[in-house]
């Protein structure tokens, strides 16, 4: 019963995680599936005020402490994706790209992903100046006048974090006030750099290979002004205009609401028995992590109590939980060369996980650093060193003399694989980063027979994928390159952190990452899985 549980989580934010610590401190065996980082939307929240006994934290902060809360009770975790969730009888089925995993409750926790607003343009310059998120892209902005479309909390706190970048943030609200609280929108009024535009909405943005102009509604008068960006110059447009529910893993299976939102009763059960929903990707009046932990601790004593019912019902044994060990402080550890090496890039506890990930795997994969006389290729030297220490199929090779560092996936007799790092993939990298090594020399992932096909007709691409090591979706859309040129030779997959290598931000006006360029042309931003990167690439193809 290795891969059986009282109680699945679909989701790592505040919700799931608060599930979690209920579940697993009631002695019931706990797994969290996520399948980006642990913590979701709160993570780019640098700021938490408002959670009760906490002064002063960040989402990351909060989320991270949650986590380790969870794990402390025996709570286990697994990065992966979803494919599929079979809910009805007794045993429900999770299916995984890691996986397939049986539990007798199972719990989405899936969130909601940012809605966009629909004015003229936005799809058009979506990565040359319209953004979403203001912790991947706010940098991109530095000095640049900035507008905020949106007047709810994200689209308050977001415009005070865009104030470290912007020459002035402007908010663009339709309605004559702000929908937050107004602790936080005194706040905004009182900054310094910060302009709000009541009843307003941007209609309409243009330019060229980046914004020039953005066509203002006054809503009350009907007139409409234009802004334009300074000779040469360019703006940036972040829209925070609401979520929108993911319910793609049981659309069809689960009641919703007229909203799309997924609807529970008081105890956070659906409509099927043994499925719950907690946090925001159900329908609720208020948005809040205290909200989001509130159903997932309702949510979990409704699942303590069915669970309990079904062990009696099939005469189940309890299952065992795996409470971790604590370990004295250490800055040194035992393991083979790496004996007495001082691990400079990873915590104790990041490095145990990456050890327990590369003890699974099978096959010898050669990291390859090519370095030129930067320091940086000696950092990335120093790095991709260390992460060759945590297992013996994993072999660390320099090379000198390179026109530009990177870390290149090679065979155990050298060629390469077709897949580069320019970066040294720290921050939200390192989730790909780790997740392709695993690709690369673990067991081979499972891939549809009718993607297999799709993904055998590319043919000779060369893949750029532009991120930055703060943006939270670049890691899914990195992991869909690499394994596609995992499963074709004849595509090639460079990453690139575009903070380290500016000159490919100028070339291809990137004002937003990911941004995912296939044989010099730039042809869409933003997250993508597997699927909808193969899809991506066929219509490429077919040009």
């Amino acid at each position: 019963m290795e891969n059986r549980y009282d109680c699945i989580i679909i989701g790592g934010g505040p919700a799931g995680l608060s599930a979690a610590i209920y579940m697993a401190r009631a002695q019931y065996r706990t797994l969290v599936i996520e399948k980006e980082k642990i913590g979701g939307q709160i993570t780019i929240t640098s700021e938490v005020v408002n959670y009760p006994g906490i002064l002063h934290t960040s989402g990351a902060n909060l989320t991270e402490t949650m986590q380790h809360q969870a794990k402390q009770f025996g709570a286990e975790f697994l990065y992966g994706n979803v494919t599929h969730v079979e809910m009805q009888g007794d045993w429900k089925s999770v299916d995984t790209t890691k996986g397939t995993f049986k539990s007798f409750c199972v719990l989405f926790a899936t969130g909601a992903s940012p809605r966009k607003a629909g004015f003229r343009g936005e799809d058009a310059f979506q990565g040359h100046g319209v953004a979403y998120c203001a912790t991947c892209d706010g940098e991109f902005f530095t000095g640049k006048e900035i507008f905020v479309i949106g007047g709810g909390y994200a689209a308050a706190e977001e415009a005070l974090f865009l104030t470290k970048y912007g020459k002035r943030v402007t908010m663009c609200i339709r309605r004559d006030t702000f929908s937050c609280a107004k602790s936080i929108s005194d706040k905004v009024m009182a900054h310094p750099k910060i302009r709000v535009l009541f009843h307003t909405e941007i209609v309409e943005v243009g330019g060229d290979t980046m914004l020039r102009y953005a066509m203002l509604k006054d809503n009350q008068t009907n007139t409409i002004k234009k802004y334009t960006a300074p000779e040469g110059d360019t703006f940036g447009v972040f829209v925070f205009a609401g979520y929108v529910p993911r319910t793609e893993l049981f659309q069809e299976k689960l009641q919703l609401t007229k909203k799309g939102y997924l609807e529970v009763d008081a105890t956070q059960k659906t409509s099927v028995e043994g499925v719950y929903g907690a946090g925001d990707v159900c329908d609720k009046v208020l948005r809040q992590i205290v909200t989001a932990v509130s159903d997932g601790a309702v949510a979990a004593v409704s699942m303590e109590k069915y669970a309990a019912q079904l062990h009696e019902k099939l005469h189940v044994e309890p299952f065992p939980i795996r409470i971790p060990e604590k370990k004295e402080n250490r800055s040194t550890e035992s393991r083979g060369a790496a004996s007495h090496t001082k691990m400079v890039y990873f915590s104790e506890e990041l490095r145990e996980q990456m050890i327990r990930i590369f003890g699974k795997l099978e096959r010898p994969l050669i990291l390859r650093v090519e370095r030129d006389n930067s320091s940086f290729s000696k950092e990335m030297a120093r790095f991709t060193k260390e992460v060759c220490e945590m297992s013996d199929q994993l072999q660390f090779q320099q090379k000198q003399d390179a026109v530009k560092p990177r870390i290149a996936f090679c065979r155990e007799d050298g060629t390469e694989m077709g897949l580069s790092y320019y970066a040294i993939p720290g921050g939200h990298e390192l989730n790909s980063f780790v997740s392709l090594i695993y690709h690369a020399a673990g067991k081979k992932k499972e891939i549809a027979k009718e993607l297999q096909e799709q993904i055998a007709q590319l043919n000779n691409i060369h893949l750029e994928i532009a991120v930055t090591l703060s943006c939270t979706m670049c890691p899914a859309t990195v992991i869909a390159a690499g394994q596609i040129t995992m499963c074709n030779p004849t595509v090639r997959t460079d990453i690139i952190d575009v903070n380290r290598f500016p000159k490919v931000r100028e070339k291809y006006h990137i004002m937003s990452v990911p941004c995912i360029i296939a044989n010099g042309t730039p042809i869409a931003f933003g997250k993508k899985s597997l699927e909808e990167m193969v899809q991506l690439l066929l219509q490429h193809n077919a040009k």
